[in-house]
């Protein structure tokens, strides 16, 4: 029987971590944002600017373009860096879109390490 535990460890080790002073050199280039954290939170906190807004618990209708609920960021060739509270739905969502098919998926932690690092942020 997995645990959380086993289930993060798997995803840390397909799903790489860059540090928020990384992403933030990443931002406004060709990356793709994807905070994964529900509504609620994002309304709490801000998100990162620009980022799309799909709750891990819809990563994979989003990500899945034989859906229609699909976003056209989710492209199989994109770099797609996750955001969430602390690191741990990031994780958890990149080894979903790994599973999928996407190669280029990077965990960027979480939304007050990025704020603290100067990254931009919306409301």
């Amino acid at each position: 029987m997995k645990t959380a535990k086993d289930y993060l460890d798997e995803a840390h080790a397909v799903v790489p971590k860059i540090s928020p002073e990384e992403g933030i050199t990443r931002h406004g280039g060709s990356a793709v944002f994807v905070d994964v954290r529900d509504s609620g939170e994002i309304a709490a906190s801000g998100t990162i600017a620009g980022a799309v807004r799909v709750s891990r618990g819809f990563i994979e209708f989003a990500a899945d373009s034989s859906t229609p609920h699909h976003h056209p960021a989710f492209q199989k060739d994109a770099e797609l860096i996750l955001i969430c509270g602390a690191g741990g739905q990031a994780a958890l969502a990149g080894k979903t879109l790994k599973d999928m098919g996407f190669t280029n998926v990077f965990n960027v932690g979480g939304f007050s390490a990025w704020k603290e690092a100067g990254g931009p942020t919306e409301e």
